[in-house]
């Protein structure tokens, strides 16, 4: 029995409204023939299209994927054919899944697999809003590529240390931040819808916008979170002025902020229909490493090559950036967030930037940062620093200074003699990068 009233996408009241009722009868009838498809895990949904009795989609057990696994995990492939069908089904998890129906016939042939059609009511109408929602429902039974998502991570300092108590104080601190950086930035115009999930001692966070905008707001979106947990950690140190015990309920973070690949699962749990989704990847690979080595207050910013729009008007057109240009160009677009009050106090200027030497580059010549894990794979990074002014004129500044820094190479690999080879003992290391 499908129940008129209920809205099995969570969509907000003007797409509810958009799509209308009855399109919203489909897709609640779609929810629960993916739900059967789905099986539990055992199968995910590639692809769907549009046809006169329905939609007709391609199912696959979960393990199809592992056939491409050497293209995917853009190894050497074992041949040329494997190699293009590695790339097309890349391609067909990267985005959209509604293809039309000779895209979706091909598709079942190329890799022989049966079309089902599951029957509607009444077909399905070609607004933009309805193909989204579908899309979106399907991906939830899916998995999907990323190639391109900012993602941050932040991680708590001493975080086993803590007591029980401090550290579910902490946790929900930074909780509150994560909330309360999403409401300003809405009152600025600017929509942040972030996912996140647990390291155990901190987050991950996406931003669900996989646009090149997205990435920017993502970054705006960790400015303010920083600000706010930086004024809470300073309200806390003045209340342990004097105190017997000091309270340790704020947390001390280390940052990353990154750009690269990832994969997407979504979680559905059975029975409840719950959704709850998971990323792995590049992106989420180099950021735990790049903390690795990074102090507590510490913002590493990755080697960024993107694109960046010029401006949030409709005609903007996309420029490609590295780091150094992306911090620039988001540092320069701060001034909406002037104003916003953030733990009692209002923000009156915003400026961030990648230290290094004195130079050009906003005062500085940037320095890059050569991260190598224990694993011996290397990877470059920058160090960001933030100067906040709030109206009461006290600056806020997060992030750590250059003098705090590696000036030298050092190579952090030891060898050992063992009976009659040498091993090489590989440590984490952070040095100063060679040009």
């Amino acid at each position: 029995m499908v129940d008129e009233n209920s809205n099995p996408l969570g969509l907000d009241a003007s797409i509810a409204a958009e799509i209308g009722k009855v399109q919203q009868l489909n897709l609640q009838l779609l929810a629960q023939q993916f739900n059967e498809l789905w099986g539990h895990g055992r199968n995910i949904i590639l692809c769907w299209c549009a046809v006169e009795a329905g939609i007709e989609v391609l199912v696959v057990p979960h393990y199809f994927l592992s056939d491409f696994t050497e293209s995917l995990n853009d190894c050497s492939p074992v041949d040329r054919l494997d190699a293009l069908n590695g790339r097309f089904i890349r391609q067909l998890i990267s985005g959209g899944r509604q293809l039309s129906v000779e895209d979706l016939h091909g598709t079942a042939k190329r890799f022989d697999l049966e079309i089902q059609t599951l029957e509607l009511p009444v077909p399905v109408t070609k607004k933009l809003a309805v193909c989204k929602a579908i899309d979106q429902l399907v991906q939830r039974y899916s998995l999907n590529y990323v190639k391109n998502r900012g993602v941050l991570l932040f991680d708590i300092c001493d975080f086993s240390r803590a007591t029980s108590f401090e550290q579910i104080s902490q946790l929900s601190s930074l909780s509150y931040s994560l909330n309360s950086a999403r409401v300003k930035l809405l009152s600025t115009g600017v929509e942040v819808n972030f996912s996140r999930t647990t390291t155990g001692d901190g987050y991950y966070i996406w931003n669900q916008d996989t646009k090149p905008q997205g990435n920017a707001d993502l970054f705006y979106f960790m400015l303010l979170v920083l600000a706010d947990n930086a004024l809470a950690r300073r309200k806390m140190q003045q209340k342990n002025k004097g105190r017997r015990v000091n309270a340790n309920n704020v947390p001390l973070l280390r940052t990353g902020f990154h750009i690269g690949s990832h994969y997407e699962f979504y979680q559905t749990e059975s029975g409840n229909g719950a959704v709850d989704s998971f990323i792995v990847g590049d992106v989420t690979i180099e950021l735990a490493r790049m903390l690795e080595l990074a102090q507590p207050g510490q913002i590493f910013i990755g080697d960024i090559d993107t694109w960046l729009p010029t401006s949030r008007s409709e005609g903007a057109y996309l420029v490609t950036v590295d780091s150094q240009n992306f911090v620039d160009r988001v540092s320069r677009r701060t001034s909406p967030l002037n104003g916003l009050e953030l733990s009692g106090e209002k923000i009156s200027d915003i400026h961030c930037y990648l230290t290094g030497e004195t130079g050009a580059s906003a005062g500085r010549s940037v320095r890059r940062f050569k991260v190598t894990d224990k694993h011996g794979y290397s990877r470059n990074v920058y160090n960001l620093r933030i100067n906040i002014r709030t109206c009461d004129g006290r600056p806020l500044l997060l992030g750590l200074s250059d003098s705090n820094l590696p000036k030298r190479q050092y190579d952090g690999v030891t060898a050992i003699a063992d009976s009659e080879r040498v091993l090489k003992r590989l440590s984490p290391s952070i040095a100063v990068a060679d040009d």
